[in-house]
């Protein structure tokens, strides 16, 4: 398999017009210019957001022009396209300061020295409200309300901005403007990306292409997400991201050598102890991150404190003033967010006080004790 092969096949949802056509342009030997584009609305950036991000690393280094797309005028508006409700609207300074973040992780994946980083406010700006209406021109309102997400609000008795249905319209200019041949993005663009392809077909006459990527699922095999506990971030501390990978659903497995690491679709391991299969793929995606001394480090860390089931050396320590409660141990030294969410650990006997399971919630933690909620996360209790 050649990078081209590569590129048109691992965790590609879909291709339009076809992968064919793409394949044949790509074997042309024309350097196409190619965008992918996010809206810095978060600040972390877990590694399912990685999938297109290789995708654009591939592209930099088979010498095609790629671009790096912040939304700092879109993120004004706030897309909905895998979002039930709006989005709160941004300011221009918070949006700088994602963007500084979520480039500070996403450097671990994209050479960004080699990739041209706008600004779409660059020209989104000077559009006059002529100018924006003959753009709608080219777009049905129809199209827009029977997208699902939008469907579903309206039929739930929801509101739909104006600006929202102007946001495909200014996504589909950005790849106008910026002259796309290709764009990357993941299956919930879909649709924003098919604007930027009927404007260069109706203002240009050209064909564009559109490449969209499957999902990572979480650890657990639901949708990767922060508020179920699931994600893997690229900023996680080595021991933790070691850790996230081992505690995969066996079942992911494949799908997490496929999407979350580099390694060539002919040497992915197809057989063996899930175990076994999971150290390589968690070793792999650190070596990727960060270095294989410190995949080794994290290995040898998670061998010796959770398969051989000793605590690690470096257990950072609480300090309380009276012995506190079993639930107050946990809030206080972050393995809980909350009083319910201890209370909620410890009735699914996920809490263990010096390696025993433990379910009295009133629980007085004697001095010296270590606290733990699963095999990855302890606090050393003193007062």
């Amino acid at each position: 398999m050649d990078q081209i092969d590569d590129l048109l096949s691992r965790g590609v949802a879909n291709i339009i017009p076809g992968k064919a056509e793409l394949e044949k342009l790509l074997r042309s030997g024309k350097t196409l210019n190619v965008y992918n584009g996010i809206d810095p609305t978060a600040t972390r950036v877990h590694i399912g957001n990685a999938v297109p991000l290789r995708k654009l690393q591939l592209l930099v280094e088979m010498g095609h022009n790629v671009t790096f797309l912040i939304g700092d005028f879109t993120a004004l508006i706030g897309d909905t396209s895998d979002k039930e409700g709006q989005r709160p609207v941004l300011t221009y300074e918070q949006i700088e300061a994602n963007f500084r973040d979520y480039k500070r992780q996403a450097e671990k994946v994209v050479d960004f020295s080699r990739v041209k980083v706008v600004h779409n406010s660059e020209w989104l700006k000077r559009l006059s409200f002529e100018e924006v209406v003959r753009l709608t021109r080219h777009f049905s309102l129809n199209d827009f309300i029977s997208r699902e997400l939008i469907k579903k609000r309206l039929e739930a008795g929801g509101s739909v901005s104006l600006p929202e249905v102007l946001y495909p319209v200014m996504q589909g200019y950005d790849s106008w403007y910026m002259d796309t041949d290709l764009q990357i993005g993941g299956t919930d663009q879909t649709f924003n990306m098919q604007a930027g392809r009927k404007l260069q077909k109706d203002l240009r006459g050209k064909e564009s292409f559109v490449l969209s990527n499957v999902f990572l699922e979480g650890t657990d095999g639901r949708k990767m997400s922060k508020s179920w506990g699931n994600a893997i971030w690229l900023d996680d501390p080595v021991k933790d991201l070691y850790g996230k990978v081992m505690s995969l659903k066996d079942d992911l497995i494949d799908q997490y050598f496929l999407l979350a690491t580099s390694l060539p679709v002919n040497q992915i391991p197809k057989e063996g102890h899930p175990m076994e299969l999971k150290k390589l793929l968690a070793h792999r995606i650190v070596t990727e991150l960060h270095s294989p001394e410190a995949a080794d480090t994290a290995q040898k860390h998670f061998e010796s404190t959770v398969q051989h089931g000793q605590l690690p050396s470096d257990i950072p320590e609480v300090k309380f003033d009276t012995p506190p409660s079993l639930v107050e141990a946990l809030v206080t030294s972050r393995l809980a967010k909350s009083n319910s969410d201890a209370r909620r650990l410890i009735d699914q006997k996920g809490v263990k006080l010096d390696q025993e399971t433990v379910s009295n919630y009133n629980l007085k933690v004697p001095n010296g004790s270590v606290v733990s909620v699963g095999s990855l996360k302890h606090a050393r209790i003193s007062f």
